[in-house]
């Protein structure tokens, strides 16, 4: 079979190998949709409200190739929710000695 369709044997066994190597790491790429909103909020936090930047450089410094599917800046609060891959971080500024933190996932979104 190997001699027939060398092709499809060595795409079935690339697929096995990347099957196995998800599964060792599942626990990282179960983590892997809040890392993504979780810098975006906190970077632009500290950003916009640390380092007292404008909106347009911070969003700008926040991109990345993993897009966010929303960024809401609470000027008022001074709260920053990033939404990417399905998982939503918020970070606020605490004050000028502590800068900006991450709020745990049970707090309410604006």
């Amino acid at each position: 079979m190997i001699r027939r369709r060398p092709l499809r044997t060595l795409l079935i066994l690339i697929m096995l190998l990347l099957a196995a190597w998800a599964w060792l790491n599942r626990a990282h790429l179960q983590a892997f949709p809040g890392i993504i909103g979780a810098y975006s909020a906190k970077e632009y936090c500290s950003c916009r409200y640390v380092s007292q930047q404008p909106a347009d450089y911070c969003l700008g410094y926040v991109e990345q190739y993993v897009p966010l599917s929303d960024l809401f800046d609470d000027v008022e609060h001074k709260r920053v929710t990033a939404r990417g891959l399905g998982s939503s971080q918020t970070a606020q500024w605490l004050g000028a000695r502590q800068g900006c933190q991450l709020l745990p996932l049970a707090a309410p979104l604006p």
